[in-house]
């Protein structure tokens, strides 16, 4: 049998501030075919260029990856403001739409920090542009030197930083075989309210929402606020949820 395909949802990106292009990480593309064993194929964050029912008819699962970009506020009816930029509303257009689609049609779908957040939009909840802003909660945002510089060392941005609780007997658990995990943490915006059909699996210390499951989906449809993939080939908390997204995937290709 052939690998299942993947579709990687695309960035808009300018490179020297003039030519547009649409861009994934490496490391999204990598953990979905060193670990999920599939084949990852990076489709434009564009509804002009993406066009979702032929999307779906070539993929097998859909991951929607974090990006620097923040889901724009109109979406869930929150005013705009510019210290919450940049936004990427092409990319707004076509996931929300796609993560509905993806649940309607059980095709498999993991949501990693941003992709959480569309997946709860998608269901008609909120998001607050700045968690850390709200009383009690802690920086979820990555890591800086004393000038304010992003720190350069990747293990220190993406160290493990904060506990999450899993809800017992959840999907999360399960897979997992322990209720508190300890996660990455490289955000702003986060859950303020759940969508109608998100079920809230997993919550940091500070009452951050941290994994989400979408209640009745056919098939995986799970989202996490930490950066699932940069080490999956490694980190066993990660490598578990790609391994179960892969499966999903085989089982969606039988299924086909």
């Amino acid at each position: 049998m052939k690998k299942p395909v993947v579709g990687v949802i695309g960035n808009s990106h300018r490179v020297e501030n003039r030519f547009a292009v649409q861009m994934v990480g490496e490391r999204n593309l990598r953990a979905i075919a060193e670990v999920a064993g599939a084949l990852p194929l990076m489709f434009a964050g564009c509804p002009e260029i993406t066009e979702i029912g032929a999307l779906l008819d070539s993929v097998d699962g859909i991951v929607l990856t974090g990006a620097r970009a923040n889901v724009h506020p109109s979406r869930f009816k929150t005013a705009p403001d510019p210290k919450h930029e940049p936004y990427d509303i092409s990319r707004d257009d076509l996931a929300l739409s796609l993560a509905e689609a993806c649940v309607a049609r059980g095709v498999p779908i993991f949501g990693i920090c941003r992709g959480l957040q569309e997946m709860n939009v998608a269901f008609g909840g909120s998001l607050h542009p700045e968690i850390r802003e709200l009383p009690g909660r802690m920086n979820h945002r990555m890591p800086r030197l004393e000038n304010g510089e992003i720190h350069p060392d990747p293990t220190v941005i993406f160290a493990d930083r904060h506990d999450v609780s899993l809800i017992k007997d959840g999907v999360f658990a399960r897979l997992l075989g322990c209720e508190t995990i300890r996660v990455n943490s490289l955000h702003g915006q986060g859950i303020l309210d759940p969508g109608q059909r998100v079920i809230i699996e997993g919550v940091a210390e500070d009452g951050t929402i941290e994994a989400i499951r979408i209640a009745d989906a056919p098939s995986f449809a799970l989202g996490v606020q930490w950066h699932a993939e940069y080490d999956p080939q490694r980190n066993p908390i990660n490598r578990t949820l790609f391994q179960a997204f892969g499966e999903a995937l085989l089982v969606r290709r039988r299924a086909a």
